[in-house]
């Protein structure tokens, strides 16, 4: 997917998610992003929407399900959060939605900061392969691939999404 897509994807959900907020009288959200890819495309959609309030990053490995079998990567940057949840509306925000795990994982720390009021979930892909539960908001691009691809958003600038073949 090129450049310009992907671009013309970002406006899209961020016309959306405008859209979405003024029905629901919205105007003061908080936008947070999952890291690595969730923060990038979180960066755009927080531009996009002209947003005053810092954006909000979470690194979820600590929260993973997988942890005790895939252990901690030596570079786990802490969350950050500049912002109270309690009670927020939040936009939460990653790249790719795939089983659901990374989303389960990013509510379970949401949750250890506070209660927020709502949680929109946005993603930039969605594919087929769900295991948990989990339904975005707000899509950019959904697509259904053969067992064993994948996709993975590159980047950060510029952004550009491959499809890999998984090698087990």
């Amino acid at each position: 997917m090129s450049i310009n897509q992907i671009d013309m994807l970002l406006e899209s959900m961020a016309n959306y998610l405008n859209h979405k907020l003024k029905i629901k009288k919205r105007d003061d959200v908080l936008i947070v992003g999952i890291h690595t890819g969730g923060v990038w495309v979180a960066e755009r959609l927080h531009a996009l929407l002209k947003l005053q309030q810092p954006l909000g990053q979470l690194n979820i490995a600590f929260y993973r399900d997988d942890f005790s079998r895939i252990g901690l990567h030596p570079h786990v940057k802490p969350s950050t959060l500049p912002f109270e949840v309690e009670n927020r509306h939040l936009i939460l925000v990653d790249d790719v939605l795939h089983t659901g795990r990374t989303i389960r994982a990013a509510l379970n720390e949401i949750f250890d900061y506070g209660r927020p009021a709502s949680v929109t979930l946005a993603v930039l892909v969605e594919r087929n392969g769900r295991e948990l539960p989990i339904q975005p908001d707000v899509i950019g691009y959904s697509l259904c691939l053969e067992p064993g691809k994948h996709i993975k958003l590159n980047g950060p600038d510029p952004l550009f999404l491959e499809i890999r073949t998984l090698h087990e």
